[in-house]
C-alpha cells in the first residue's frame, strides 16, 4: 500500500471514528451492543527548551564528524518510521472493524413479487357491472350516436361476427353490443361510458386473430375500428406514414406503389390483417429474418386512448429517441389491455428487386443447418422460409398452381439485389446449401419466376386442407433456438402422428419461428389436437422456446405464460395493468392470468 493511500485512510477512518463517537445515540433495549472503543496514543514527548535562534543543529543531531553516531541516528529513524507505518496500519484496521461493526452490510432480502401479485389480486379482482349497467351503456351509446344508423348494433349475426373466428378454435365469447368507430374523439367517448357503467371494451379490427383475441368473456363493447382505414400522410423525404389502425398492411403497399413511392411496410403477417392488430400481437411474417418484428423499429409514434379516457402520444416522430424509455413499446404486443391505438406513424423501407430460390433436403435437420449458414455468410436474405414434406405434397394435391414441387423439406429464400448481383449470389448459394445435401435447386431469372416460385409458400396454409377431406384445421406457432427447430418439428411430427392427427409445419426458419396445421373432422379429433397443441407448447418451452412467436397470447396461451416468463415477470405485468387499467375495462382474460373479474348480480 502506498504512503499516500495509508495517509488518506487514516484520515478517512480518525474522522469516521470522531464522527462516530458525535453522532451514537445512546443505548436502547433493542439496539446494537456499544460498540468497545479502543484508544491509541503514543507517549508524550517531554517539553523542550527553546532553541537559540543561534544554533542551527538538533541536541539530537549526531555531529557530522562522527560516523558511529551518524549510523546509529540513521537506524533509529528507520524504526521510527516503521513503527509509524505499523501503527498507522494497525490504526486502519481497528477504524476497518469499528466501521464493519457500525456498519453491517446490508442484508438483502429477496422479496417474492408473484406472491405479492396473486394475494393481491385475489383480495382485488375487477367487478363489472350487472345486466342494468350493460343496458344503460348501451343506452347511452345510442344516444352518442344518434342519427347515424347501423354505428351501434345488438343484432344476434353483427354479435357473433366480433366474437367468433373460422380459424380459432377457443371458447369463444359474444359481446353485448357492438360499434362501429371512426375517431379519436368517438373512442374517448365510449370509453368514459364504459368506465361510468363498469362495461369491458374489447378491440377489433381484421378479425384475423388465431388465438382468440377479440372473444368478449364478459360480455360488453366490441370497438369496431375497421372504419378508421385512412392514410392520413406518406413522408418519402422522411421515410414514414402516419394511418389509422383499421387500415390493412397490403393496402398500404398497394397504396404507396401505386404512388410511385419506391417504399413499403415491410412486416407481413396474414392476409387481412390491420396495423391496430399488427400492433396489439407485436406481429411480424416472412420477413422477420432481414426487418425484424413490430418490436423493432416499425412503429415510431402511436395515438393512444388510455382506460381513463386520456389521449396520449407516445413519443416524437423522431427515427430515434433516448428521452426516457420507449412509451411506443408498452402497447405493441400487450393486445389493447393497456390502451386502444387510434393513429400510428410507421417507418418505412426502401423496396429492392428480389429473387427467389428453391432447394430440398432429406431431413429437417439439413435443411436448418443450410438455412443457418446462408443466414451467417452474408447474403441479402429477405426470406427464408422452410416446409416439411407433407406441406409440399398439400401444395401440390391442392391443384391450385400450375408448378408441381418435389415433396421434400424444401427452403425457399428470397434474396434482394439487383440482377447482375444476384447473379454470382446463387452460384455461391447452390454451393454452400449442396454441402448440406440440398438438391433440386431453382434460382429465378427474372421477377416473374420469382412470382411462380413463391406461390408455393404462399399457397402452404390453404393447402394443407386438400389433404384431408371436409377437415377443419387448427393453426397455431411456437419458437425456439434455431438450433432446436429440427428437434421440435421431428417430435412434435411424431407426436401428431402417434395421435392419428395430420399434422404440417412450416416457417421462418430464419428466426426459428414454426407453424403448425393439425386437421380434425369433429369434437373427438379436436381434443386429440388440443392436446397435442398443449404437448408442443410445452416441448417448445423447454427447449428455450416461447409459446408464441408471433401470433400473441390471446386466450389460446394465457396458462403458458408462467411456464415461459415465470411468476415474477408475469406479476409484474399484472402491476403495469392494474396501474394503467384498475377497472380492467380493456380487452379481459387476455395476457394476464391472475386476473380474473366477475361481474355484479
Amino acid at each position: 500500500m502506498s504512503r499516500l493511500a495509508v495517509g488518506t485512510t487514516l484520515r478517512i477512518t480518525r474522522s469516521r471514528i470522531i464522527s462516530l463517537k458525535a453522532q451514537a445515540p445512546a443505548p436502547t433495549p433493542c439496539s446494537r451492543p456499544p460498540v468497545r472503543q479502543i484508544h491509541m496514543s503514543l507517549p508524550a514527548r517531554r517539553p523542550q527548551p527553546a532553541q537559540s535562534s543561534q544554533s542551527s543543529r538538533s541536541k539530537s543531531t549526531p555531529p557530522d564528524n562522527d560516523p558511529m553516531a551518524q549510523r546509529s541516528y540513521r537506524s533509529a529513524f528507520i524504526l521510527q518510521t516503521i513503527n509509524y507505518v505499523l501503527s498507522g496500519l494497525l490504526a486502519m484496521g481497528v477504524g476497518y472493524g469499528i466501521c464493519a461493526i457500525t456498519y453491517p452490510p446490508p442484508v438483502i432480502t429477496t422479496l417474492a413479487p408473484s406472491e405479492f401479485s396473486k394475494e393481491y389480486h385475489s383480495k382485488n379482482q375487477p367487478v363489472y357491472g350487472n345486466r342494468e349497467d350493460y343496458m344503460q351503456a348501451i343506452k347511452e351509446l345510442k344516444t352518442l350516436f344518434a342519427g347515424e344508423d347501423g354505428r351501434v348494433s345488438t343484432d344476434a349475426e353483427d354479435l357473433e361476427t366480433h366474437g367468433v373466428s373460422d380459424w380459432s378454435y377457443h371458447e369463444e365469447k359474444r359481446p353485448t353490443v357492438v360499434v362501429w368507430v371512426k375517431s379519436t374523439e368517438e373512442v374517448q367517448r365510449i370509453v368514459l361510458i364504459a368506465q361510468k357503467w363498469r362495461v369491458p371494451i374489447t378491440p377489433f379490427a381484421g378479425g384475423t386473430s388465431l388465438e382468440g383475441h377479440f372473444s368478449n368473456p364478459y360480455g360488453g363493447i366490441s370497438l369496431d375500428l375497421s372504419l378508421m382505414d385512412k392514410i392520413i400522410r406518406i413522408s418519402e423525404a422522411d421515410g414514414d406514414a402516419t394511418v389509422q389502425p383499421g387500415v390493412k398492411w397490403e393496402d398500404l403497399n398497394a397504396y404507396l406503389a401505386q404512388k410511385g413511392v419506391p417504399l413499403f411496410f415491410p412486416l407481413d403477417p396474414g392476409p387481412g390483417a390491420t396495423i391496430g392488430g399488427m400492433v396489439g400481437t407485436g406481429c411480424s411474417g416472412t420477413n422477420a429474418v432481414r426487418y425484424g418484428t413490430a418490436k423493432a423499429e416499425w412503429f415510431l409514434n402511436l395515438t393512444v386512448v388510455l382506460p381513463t379516457g386520456e389521449v396520449i402520444k407516445t413519443r416524437s416522430e423522431a427515427r430515434k429517441s433516448s428521452a426516457g424509455w420507449d412509451a411506443t413499446k408498452l402497447f405493441i404486443g400487450a393486445e389493447g389491455t393497456l390502451g386502444i391505438v387510434t393513429e400510428a406513424t410507421l417507418r418505412l423501407a426502401p423496396l429492392l428487386p428480389t429473387k427467389v430460390a428453391v432447394v430440398t433436403f432429406k431431413g429437417v435437420e439439413e435443411a436448418v443447418r443450410a438455412a443457418t449458414e446462408v443466414v451467417n455468410a452474408g447474403f441479402p436474405v429477405q426470406c427464408i422460409e422452410f416446409l416439411d414434406a407433407r406441406t409440399m405434397n398439400a401444395i401440390n394435391l391442392n391443384g391450385s398452381l400450375a408448378k408441381k414441387y418435389n415433396e421434400e423439406p424444401s427452403l425457399f429464400i428470397k434474396f434482394q439485389g439487383s440482377d447482375s448481383a444476384m447473379s454470382d449470389v446463387a452460384k455461391e448459394v447452390q454451393v454452400l446449401v449442396k454441402k448440406h445435401g440440398g438438391a433440386n435447386f431453382s434460382f429465378s431469372k427474372n421477377d416473374k419466376e420469382a412470382q411462380e416460385l413463391w406461390q408455393g409458400r404462399k399457397a402452404a396454409l390453404w393447402s394443407v386442407l386438400a389433404l384431408k377431406d371436409g377437415a377443419r384445421v387448427w393453426t397455431t406457432d411456437v419458437c425456439v433456438p434455431i438450433s432446436k427447430l429440427p428437434r421440435l418439428v421431428e417430435e412434435t411430427t411424431e407426436d401428431f402422428d402417434k395421435r392419428g392427427i395430420i399434422a404440417c409445419h412450416f416457417g421462418h426458419v430464419g428466426d426459428g419461428n414454426v407453424h403448425s396445421l393439425a386437421l380434425f373432422s369433429n369434437d373427438t379429433e379436436l381434443e386429440i389436437v388440443k392436446e397435442g397443441v398443449h404437448e408442443m407448447v410445452h416441448r417448445a418451452i423447454r427447449l428455450g422456446g416461447t409459446c408464441t412467436g408471433e401470433h400473441g397470447v390471446g386466450i389460446g396461451k394465457v396458462e403458458y405464460l408462467e411456464e415461459e416468463l415465470g411468476e415474477g415477470t408475469v406479476g409484474l405485468m399484472e402491476t403495469v395493468k392494474r396501474t394503467i387499467d384498475p377497472l380492467n375495462i380493456f380487452n379481459p382474460g387476455k395476457i394476464y392470468p391472475n386476473i380474473k373479474p366477475s361481474r355484479r348480480g
